[in-house]
């Protein structure tokens, strides 16, 4: 990869909004800043390229590309194309297939190499007019003014090159990644996800084959549940000519497996152990050859209790993360980015009060992420096929927001009398959401489609709970299958939608103002969600 290096800036004393980290949604926030005219310091610890897993996106990083005049770049540089998704959560049925690019080819994501895909985002900051300084790590930050001894004013640094300094900034971007200075070190509000408590191995490989190659499907990645229902796999081809491969297990049950191994080839032992039990992911790799060691990555599902408050914001992994299935990380980092930029812009202009801005972006990024993980808690219940309780895991106040237009379809199911969220209400959601990505195929679909009513199958038809589902399948057990998809998917297809989701989404009266050069909120009429 080839990009010209910046020249070495001078190091300031000072600037109006500082960002600490250069990942996706550092980048991202520093580049929708940066276009609106604001002065804006990037500061980030390593050097880029650097390595980085989180490979396959979704077609919405599409929309937030494009909104900050990044997207040609990306889709210059020759990643390879995400047709769509192949998704085997029971080894006793077909997988599924989720097509991005039928009937709209725009909406076709990438698989990325990450050490490529994240150097374009911050080097498009620096052109965005960003101050970007590589190799600078944030050591601390300062609190307090007159009046408001919450909020950051300064940070301490030291450079690679034992260089030592301080910024002293009005507004904070917190894009620090799992470090997440802010929500570690100070607000000290990180909470780990137990029913999530997860291990993933991977490396890279050559020489492996296609997914239905010939076929509009053709090179789409692979997921697949274990056959001894205790994790799953992944096959994401890589346009190096190398192919991702990984396993996903519960971290307990990972130590006692990789216990049977010794040496220093222990973790590489138990990883290729464990691929055996992906028959479809075997099939796909072929004769294929592993061409790096055997990464790991633990501990990697989280969130806090609040992403902002006075003068700063928590984007992208620094506040929280899910879980590698579902490719969720990095929608949720542009997402976080782009929240905290309109916040902040919000702010700045006089639009909202700073505890508006600080309440609208807690409630984005929370309810943000609680969609997914319900979503991807939904799928971990068919992999691992047992119900585990979840509530614990799962914020009230954002699950009200997340899946409020849920409630008249789970009612009933789940609670006899509104009680609020309860463990059942959780569950029943859970229920719903489960078949987005079920056994059918969009062939299936079609063919399910020329003998039901066409408002089942219609994008903007109403939703029906299961049981209505399967009243109206009856014995036809590929209607079913087919419907259950067609309604999960109203909801499930909402969390990334960039029109729907992101820009009309009211939260506490608000709306994002997404026009370069007017960034910020809007206040509206409505008051709830979705």
């Amino acid at each position: 990869m080839s990009h010209t290096m910046p020249t070495t800036l001078s190091r300031p004393t000072s600037t109006d909004i500082l960002v600490i980290g250069g990942g996706p949604s550092g980048s991202y926030a520093a580049s929708a800043l940066a276009r609106e005219g604001f002065n804006v310091t990037l500061l980030e610890k390593d050097h880029f390229p650097r390595y980085h897993i989180g490979e396959s996106l979704l077609p919405s990083s599409r929309s937030f590309m494009r909104f900050i005049g990044a997207e040609q770049k990306v889709l210059d540089h020759g990643f390879t194309v995400k047709v769509g998704a192949a998704v085997k959560l029971n080894q006793h049925k077909r997988e599924g297939y989720t097509d991005f690019v039928n009937p709209d080819p725009t909406k076709a994501a990438w698989n990325v190499v990450r050490s490529e895909f994240d150097e374009i985002l911050l080097r498009h900051a620096a052109s965005s007019g960003a101050a970007v300084h590589e190799g600078i790590a944030v050591t601390s930050i300062k609190f307090g003014r007159a009046g408001d001894e919450k909020r950051p004013v300064a940070a301490t640094w030291k450079s690679d090159e034992g260089e030592t300094g301080e910024i002293q900034f009005n507004w904070l971007v917190d894009g620090s990644g799992k470090n997440g200075i802010m929500s570690t070190k100070y607000m000290k509000n990180r909470k780990f996800n137990n029913t999530l408590k997860n291990i993933a191995f991977w490396a890279y490989w050559k020489g492996a084959g296609t997914y239905m190659p010939g076929t509009k499907r053709e090179n789409a990645p692979w997921f697949e549940a274990l056959v001894d229902e205790s994790g799953w796999a992944w096959f994401i081809p890589l346009h190096n000519g190398t192919v991702s491969v990984g396993i996903v297990l519960n971290e307990e049950l990972s130590r006692v497996k990789k216990s049977k191994f010794t040496g220093p080839d222990a973790a590489k032992e138990h990883y290729l152990t464990e691929l055996q039990r992906a028959p479809g992911t075997l099939k796909l790799m072929g004769n294929a050859t592993m061409s790096s060691e055997v990464k790991s990555a633990g501990d990697y599902s989280y969130s806090a209790s609040a992403y902002a408050g006075p003068g700063y914001r928590v984007a992208g992994d620094a506040g929280a993360f899910i879980d590698p299935f579902f490719s969720s990380g990095v929608h949720l980092a542009f997402a976080g980015g782009l929240s905290a930029a309109t916040t902040i812009a919000a702010s700045i202009r006089g639009q909202v009060t700073e505890e508006e801005a600080i309440t609208f972006h807690n409630e984005k990024v929370g309810t943000s992420y609680t969609r997914f993980l319900v979503v991807v808690l939904s799928i971990y219940r068919q992999i691992n096929s047992q119900a585990a309780p979840v509530l614990a895991d799962v914020d009230e106040d954002n699950f009200d927001r997340a899946f409020d237009f849920l409630r008249p379809i789970i009612q009933g199911t789940a609670d006899t009398v509104n009680a609020g969220v309860t463990e059942a209400t959780v569950q029943a959601t859970m229920d719903f959401c489960e078949h987005a990505l079920g056994p059918t195929t969009p062939e299936m679909a079609s063919a399910v489609a020329e003998r039901v009513d066409a408002s089942l199958i219609a994008p903007d038809g109403a939703i029906k709970s299961t049981a209505e589902v399967a009243e109206i399948a009856g014995s036809d057990e590929e209607a079913k299958q087919v419907l259950l998809r067609v309604n999960a998917r109203k909801a499930v297809e909402g969390i990334y939608d960039w029109e729907g989701n992101f820009q009309s989404e009211v939260l506490n009266g608000f709306s994002v103002q997404l026009e370069t050069g007017k960034l910020g909120l809007r206040r509206v009429g409505a008051t709830k969600a979705m």
